[in-house]
């Protein structure tokens, strides 16, 4: 097989043609790397959110360690995924796929073997340049590789089997940790990235597109990393440092600056990675700003979530993590149907109804105190938010695709991958503040109806940072023990409730930005 293929009239590389037989047998290796190569990405994402409050344990690490470990992450894939697209396009999809998920395996293994949380951290921080590389790519060399005609089923089969592995992610997360280790769910990305690079280099062939820019956007991703890097540093660290300490100050201030810098950079370059002409389309724009409501508040409060879950209402890993599944399996069997709203009222009209559903799943999770069956508790919440996004999610992407020209698809795509990515990124920085100042007001509160020995006193306060993970000093008896466990779980779910109330605000106001921007469905003639 020739691997670089013939050239097309508009300069894309593609695989040679080839009978109906070998495509079809061609494909279905094709299917297998870029399925198991963006399992590696989904199952890593959902489960590691799940085993952070076993993590946080294990390292001794406060809530600003934990925000570290999903920050670092999100930060580089969101700034440089753009990026990650124009390489495979210019220096070749498959090449760039599999540095991508080479990079991502020696980083998780990094991550596995780490000592410390700043260790895991950093590790972190390279899986997410991994990350950018790999996931824009998956999707690349399935349209690279498939002709028109089998481009819906092959898209449809990724997408199914990518739902299930994040459906499981969860769960198996919670597994590895009760019966191994939380290490070993970076562990077992390697084995999955030598299956993946095995079948790319013996199956996938290359593609590229020769009239891709020869100069990437650089000077533009690294303005955008520094300026999210900068502000979620001083998000984060205020709650260590304080809002207007002068180190928390000046790195907001460099972010904002770097971030406008970005946008002058985009304004004017001719190989920006993200040209601000796009937006001059209402929908687009609208689109993109209903993104970045609703992915703030699902991604603050899934974030919090399995805190509760396992902190405080005393969930194994593994409880926690099949209590996701619901959200998970709704939005993917009602995908479909979804899409079928878009085709017979347009996306305007499911974009308004989903994030209002969303909202009131978020209102119904915002409820249980301690204690309770999950069937009563937070069962109805999760489903009712799972039913909102399910509704928003495919009109979402209808909503972004017909904003543009047939051309613009795939950078459209990624702008909006990476403004979720984005909302991800800045949202849990920003309700790390509101968390652990809520908890704080709560805890004083509580602590003031208690006879607490002064030294006691001021040893809790050192674990304040921990939120629900702090430790009750030694050497107290067994009732006032028991009364401060109870003071700081009720302390940790009041701020829980502000987040879910907040949450439910950011997507009814994603629910307005629709009604305002996107466009209805037009009348036939």
């Amino acid at each position: 097989m020739d691997l670089s293929g013939p050239q097309s009239n508009k300069g894309e590389i593609r695989p040679a043609s080839n009978t109906s037989k070998e495509a079809r047998f061609a494909g279905r290796w094709v299917l297998a790397a870029t399925i198991i190569g963006s399992s590696m990405a989904f199952i890593d994402g959902t489960a590691v959110t799940v085993v952070l409050p076993v993590l946080q344990t294990e390292l001794n690490a406060t809530v600003v360690g934990v925000q570290w470990v999903i920050e670092a992450y999100t930060l580089f894939l969101a700034a440089l995924i753009l990026v990650g697209g124009a390489m495979g396009d210019q220096f070749g999809r498959r090449r760039i796929f599999a540095i991508g998920v080479a990079l991502f395996a020696a980083a998780s293994v990094w991550c596995g073997l780490a000592a410390g949380v700043r260790q895991l951290i950093v590790a972190r921080a390279v899986q997410g340049v991994g990350g950018a590389l790999l996931v824009p790519g998956s999707l690349a060399i399935i349209s690279a590789s498939f002709d028109e005609a089998r481009h819906g089923r092959a898209f449809g089969t990724w997408s199914g089997f990518t739902a299930i592995t994040a459906a499981l992610g969860p769960v198996l997360g919670g597994w590895l940790v009760e019966n191994f280790s939380w290490r070993w769910i970076f562990f077992i990305n390697a084995p999955l990235a030598l299956i993946v690079i095995a079948i790319l280099f013996w199956r996938v062939p290359e593609s590229r597109n020769e009239e891709a820019h020869r100069r990437l956007d650089w000077q533009g991703a690294t303005l955008a990393t520094i300026g999210l890097g900068t502000i979620v540093y001083g998000l984060i660290e205020s709650a260590n440092l304080g809002l207007k300490h002068p180190v928390v100050l000046g790195a907001l201030a460099i972010g904002v600056f770097g971030l406008i810098a970005f946008i002058r950079v985009e304004a004017r370059s001719r190989e920006a990675m993200m040209p601000l002409d796009l937006f001059r389309s209402r929908t687009f724009s609208g689109a993109n700003l209903l993104t970045l409501f609703l992915y703030s508040a699902l991604g603050a409060s899934m974030f919090f979530f399995p805190f509760n879950l396992i902190q405080v209402q005393g969930y194994s890993p593994t409880a926690a993590g099949a209590a996701f599944l619901p959200l998970i399996l709704i939005i993917f069997l009602l995908s479909r149907w979804a899409g079928g709203l878009v085709d017979r009222y347009g996306a305007r009209l499911p974009l308004v109804v989903g994030p209002v559903i969303a909202a009131a799943g978020y209102i119904l999770l915002a409820g249980p105190g301690i204690g309770g069956s999950y069937w009563m508790t937070f069962f109805p919440g999760v489903v009712v938010l799972g039913l909102g996004m399910a509704i928003s999610i495919t009109p979402l992407t209808a909503a972004v695709m017909g904003a543009v020209q047939l051309r613009q698809a795939g950078l459209a795509s990624g702008i909006n991958n990476a403004v979720a990515r984005t909302a991800w990124l800045l949202s849990i920085a920003v309700m790390g503040i509101l968390v652990l100042q809520i908890f704080n007001i709560g805890l004083d509160n509580r602590l003031a109806t208690l006879e607490i020995p002064m030294e006691t006193r001021q040893t809790l306060d050192g674990q304040r940072i921990k939120l629900a993970a702090a430790e009750i000093p030694p050497g107290i008896n067994n009732k006032l023990r028991a009364a401060l466990q109870h003071a700081v779980a009720e302390s940790f779910v009041t701020s829980f409730r502000w987040v879910m109330f907040i949450s439910a605000a950011l997507t009814l106001a994603s629910a307005f930005s629709a009604l305002l921007t996107i466009e209805g469905k037009r009348k036939e003639r």
